[in-house]
C-alpha cells in the first residue's frame, strides 16, 4: 500500500506547489476538498492543510471538523491553515493593519523544534494574508515570529499539529522544502520511496488488469494541475 500526505485544499493558489514540493521530496501526497477526506484509509501518513482566500470568521468560509483527524495523524496548518486551526481551538484572528505580500525572515525561530531542524538562522520566509494570528489558545507555544508578524508559526503543546502563517511551499521561501520534509519525513514518518517513474509503472500495471482488452480514450492538457 503506497503511503501517502493528504492536502486538504481550501482553495489557495498555491496548493499545487505543497504538492509538488512533496513529490520533489519522493513522497507521495493526493490533494483533495477540504470535506473529502479520505476516512479509514490506512495509508495516510500525515495532513496538511492549505491556505486560502477566505478568512476563518467569514460565514462562508470553508471549514472542516478537525475532530476527524485531530489525534490521528500528525497536522500542519499553512496560512489558512494555521488560522483555522488556532481559530478553531479558541484563538483570535484579526484583519491585519496592511495586507502583507513578499518576504520576510524569521528572527526567531525554536531551533529545537523538529519543524525548524536545519533551518538558517534569519531565513527568508514568503508571506501573503490579511489576516493575522494575534492570540492563540493557552495549550498553543510561539515557535516563530518575524517583525511584523509575532505568531509566524506555532505548535500545539503535547501533540503533533503545527501553524505556519508563511507559505513554505513558495520558492521564496528559502528553507520551506526543508521545513515540509521534516514534517512528512521526520514527524509523519514518510519513506521517501515514491517516483513519477513507479507511479506510473504501478499505474500502467493496474490499468492493464482492470481494462483487459477494452479500449480508453484519455484527454490530458499538459498543465501541472491536471496531469
Amino acid at each position: 500500500m503506497q503511503e501517502k500526505i493528504i492536502i486538504l485544499d481550501f482553495g489557495s493558489q498555491t496548493t499545487q506547489l505543497i504538492g509538488r514540493r512533496l513529490r520533489e521530496l519522493n513522497v507521495y501526497c493526493e490533494i483533495v476538498p477540504y470535506n473529502k477526506f479520505p476516512q479509514g484509509d490506512a495509508s495516510v501518513k500525515g495532513v496538511i492543510l492549505s491556505g486560502s482566500p477566505f478568512s476563518v470568521y467569514d460565514k462562508s468560509a470553508f471549514k472542516v471538523d478537525l475532530s476527524d483527524i485531530r489525534g490521528k495523524y500528525p497536522i500542519l496548518g499553512i496560512c489558512y491553515g494555521a488560522q483555522f486551526i488556532s481559530y478553531s481551538n479558541g484563538g483570535r484572528v484579526e484583519p491585519a493593519g496592511t495586507r502583507e505580500y513578499g518576504r520576510a525572515h524569521l528572527g526567531f525561530f525554536d531551533s529545537e523544534n523538529i519543524l525548524f531542524k536545519g533551518i538558517r538562522k534569519n531565513t527568508q520566509v514568503w508571506m501573503s494574508h490579511g489576516d493575522t494570528i494575534t492570540a492563540i489558545p493557552d495549550n498553543f507555544k510561539v515557535i516563530a515570529s518575524t517583525d511584523k508578524v509575532a505568531i509566524a508559526a506555532y505548535q500545539v503543546t503535547g501533540e503533533k499539529i503545527w501553524g505556519v502563517q508563511f507559505h513554505p511551499e513558495v520558492y521564496h521561501s528559502e528553507d520551506g522544502t526543508q521545513m515540509l520534509r521534516n514534517f512528512v519525513v521526520d514527524v509523519c514518518g514518510c519513506s521517501q520511496s515514491w517516483s513519477a517513474a513507479s507511479f506510473v509503472d504501478t499505474t500502467v500495471a493496474e490499468l492493464k488488469e482492470q481494462l483487459g482488452n477494452d479500449r480508453v480514450i484519455l484527454g490530458l492538457s499538459g498543465g501541472v494541475d491536471s496531469s
